[in-house]
């Protein structure tokens, strides 16, 4: 396995995959609750319902894909060829869930949570898979953190991307399409109903061609020590149940993510009831709001290229608490800070880089949980365990984005005195502030807390890794 080189085509390949990911994904986690309760018409609490409900149970739902992607096996792999049959479902898909119908409230209701959840079982198909493949591409530590920096940068990358189109391109089919009574903005990006559905499409056709690259420039070479096909459905979860580390690390991820999704799902309204600065970039429409989306990527994806070299030096987990650590104490400063930009935007810098060292490290150490689980059962189940990371992730959108829907709800945010040209109440102001500075602090202190318990060092991975190493070359 040692001599199986990752070429750099492997790894722009694979950073595709999630590159397509994310750029869907920062739609359904930065603009969702936007777009459902100021363009689509249902209530913030009805909204935040819909999207714990819909992703509660599509969480769970990634564990069979991922039983079922362990069980799969044809001429390209157990996994890669869900890159290849789902592509172009995701993208119309996508577009579905972002079109508004002309129903009543009831109606509306019905077709959103019906969508919004075959949107999520779709992203379940076809990224969970692809997140297993990290366990089958190398067997190398030390490649696995590279493998999962390409992952986390292109990702990052496509989130860049589709901060910098979505905005423009909803304005812009909002401009071809509509009339203009019906072309309006709210200070943040346009609410008009076509601009968000071929805006979404659009960002779509662009993911399923990233998917089709990452399906061709990827290759499966880890083989299971010993392949055992009577080994029972049951058996692999009660392997998986009885895995601490597993229990913790998918704690802690929740813990971040829950972080970065309440914090990115309410950034709209922050800027557009609190900070109050009405700004069009000339040349690309940007908005304030796009812009502190922009930085935040950019600081990112820095962190995430950092996170290898300073994991090398100082360990996965330490690099990991002393990242939370830090983006615990700046969140709750930004409580505090003057309502100025440069204040805002350097601490937005400061947050966004210490949450890109730490998902590279989330996503290398499921890995080595399959190595782990490996060694103790003998049996390996890349795809159940990998489609854990998945549902960790997306219970925390779930419930990131569910809280934030709940609280702008609880906090009296009404809707339609945007649409009247009205400011929100400062009850409601107030509520957006805690929502973007202390609700994020604790998360990461949670974060922090349960990674304090985790017991794969990096030496112990290492000797984990040569055993499995011996153990192939004796086959």
């Amino acid at each position: 396995m040692k001599n199986q080189t990752i070429t750099i085509k492997n790894k722009v390949g694979y950073g595709f995959g999630d590159m397509a990911s994310s750029m869907f994904w920062k739609i359904f986690g930065m603009y969702a609750l936007f777009f459902y309760t100021d363009v689509f018409g249902i209530t913030a609490a009805a909204a935040g319902t819909m999207f714990l409900v819909a992703r509660l149970w599509d969480s769970f739902f990634d564990l069979f894909v991922g039983i079922v992607a362990d069980r799969t096996k044809t001429r390209w792999g157990r996994y890669r060829p869900y890159l290849l049959w789902f592509a172009i479902p995701f993208t119309v898909m996508g577009a579905i869930t972002f079109f508004v119908p002309s129903f009543g409230n009831v109606g509306k209701l019905v077709y959103a949570y019906i969508t919004y959840s075959l949107m999520m079982i779709v992203y379940s198909i076809i990224n969970v898979p692809y997140a297993s493949l990290l366990g089958v591409m190398s067997s190398e530590p030390e490649e696995r953190n590279v493998l999962s920096s390409y992952r986390m940068s292109f990702a990052f990358i496509g989130s860049f991307i589709t901060f910098m189109l979505l905005q423009p391109l909803i304005n812009t089919y909002s401009g071809l399409f509509d009339s203009p009574s019906l072309q309006i903005t709210t200070g943040t990006v346009s609410t008009s109903p076509i601009g968000w559905t071929l805006g979404v499409a659009s960002i779509g056709v662009i993911c399923a061609a990233l998917f089709f690259f990452c399906f061709r420039w990827t290759r499966e070479r880890v083989e299971p020590v010993n392949e055992n096909e009577n080994t029972s459905i049951r058996q692999d979860l009660l392997n998986l149940l009885h895995n601490s580390p597993w229990w913790i690390l998918v704690g802690t991820g929740l813990a971040a993510l829950l972080f970065n999704a309440i914090r990115d799902s309410i950034a709209i309204y922050y800027f557009r009831d609190y900070v109050g600065i009405v700004y069009k970039m000339p040349g690309t429409g940007w908005d304030i709001a796009t812009i502190y989306f922009l930085i935040g990527q950019a600081a990112n994806l820095v962190g995430v290229i950092a996170a290898p070299k300073l994991s090398a030096k100082y360990g996965k987990k330490r690099t990991y608490m002393i990242a939370m650590t830090i983006a615990a104490v700046l969140s709750v400063l930004f409580f505090y800070i003057p309502n100025q930009l440069s204040w805002i935007l350097s601490m937005q810098v400061l947050i966004s880089l210490c949450a890109g060292y730490v998902l590279p490290l989330l996503w290398s150490m499921f890995a080595d949980i399959v190595d782990y689980q490996e060694v103790k059962t003998n049996r390996r189940a890349s795809g159940l365990i990998f489609s854990s990371s998945s549902m960790s992730q997306k219970l925390g959108w779930a419930f990131g984005t569910a809280l934030g829907g709940w609280i702008l709800a609880w906090f009296k945010y009404n809707p339609e005195l945007t649409k009247q040209g009205l400011s929100q109440s400062m009850q409601t102001v107030f509520g957006e502030q805690l929502m973007i500075s202390w609700l994020p602090a604790l998360c990461c202190i949670v974060a922090l807390i349960g990674m304090m318990f985790y017991p794969l060092s990096d030496k112990r991975v290492k000797e984990i890794a040569d055993e499995l190493d011996k153990k192939r070359a004796n086959k």
